[in-house]
């Protein structure tokens, strides 16, 4: 925790693709491309990278002469290099901006980031892939930043810098007295306090047991009561059946005399 800081000073895809840089496993597969990678910066890139800047999330549609009217105002341009596809020739939605000089640097760091050009909220920052120690570009599976759509997320960066790792206590030791001498060391007293527990505990353990057996031979009881009125709704139930069927038998008696009669 000491050595801790939000941005990376050196870049590890593992940790990169961590919210507070402590991940032991990757989670995704470009972490495995990126950490298998063995990625060389571009020879043909020229100029100083400690004087230049990194532009992204540009509009398709602007142009370098669009980029060297706004990045003017923070001082002089030195060469503005808007990354092209080689097939197409379109933008990719990217730049690199080199400046004469580091106070005018830092001011365009400071103060373009998130402007506003051609309707799109630009990216600004510096140089990575000559200056970052171990860097792997966003093709890879490495880089910064990243959608939420595609949950390729990378922290570490100035867009999305490391959270701070909750440092929780050590537990383990203290639960089991392995922390300061004073809690390992047991007095005499002590040990008698834990044996006058225990006695007293069986002491209460022996009052409850009445207690308990009163309660169970309440609970035959009422068993037992239970049994009885369901006992007692069976022979009422057989009672009333006997008197029906009498009641049926008396009926049918007295209309068998009744059509005798009227023959």
């Amino acid at each position: 925790m000491a050595d801790w800081a939000p941005i990376a000073k050196e870049y590890d895809p593992l940790k990169a693709g961590s919210i507070d840089g402590t991940d032991e496993e990757p989670h995704d597969r470009a972490i495995w491309r990126a950490m298998l990678a063995r990625y060389v910066p571009n020879k043909g890139v020229t100029g100083d990278p400690h004087l230049t800047l990194f532009v992204a999330r540009l509009n398709l549609q602007t142009t370098e002469e669009k980029l060297k009217e706004v990045f003017s105002r923070y001082g002089d341009i030195r060469k503005i290099r808007l990354v092209r596809d080689l097939v197409t020739g379109f933008s990719k939605g990217y730049a690199f901006i080199e400046y004469k000089e580091e106070r005018a640097l830092l001011k365009a760091h400071r103060d373009a980031n998130r402007l506003v050009i051609d309707q799109h909220e630009i990216f600004v920052d510096f140089e990575l892939e000559r200056t970052l120690k171990g860097w792997i570009p966003r093709r890879l599976g490495g880089g910064f930043g990243g959608k939420k759509e595609s949950g390729q997320l990378r922290f570490g960066g100035r867009d999305r810098p490391f959270r701070k790792p909750i440092n929780l206590p050590n537990m383990k030791n203290d639960f089991y007295g392995e922390g300061s001498s004073e809690k390992r060391n047991w007095s005499r007293e002590g040990t008698r306090d834990w044996r006058t527990r225990d006695r007293d505990h069986e002491r209460s353990r022996d009052k409850r047991w009445p207690e308990r057996e009163r309660s169970w031979a309440w609970g035959d009881s009422e068993r037992d009561s239970k049994e009885e009125r369901s006992r007692g709704r069976e022979r009422k139930d057989r009672d009333r059946k006997d008197r029906d069927r009498d009641r049926s038998r008396d009926r049918d008696t007295k209309k068998q005399r009744d059509d005798d009669k009227h023959r």
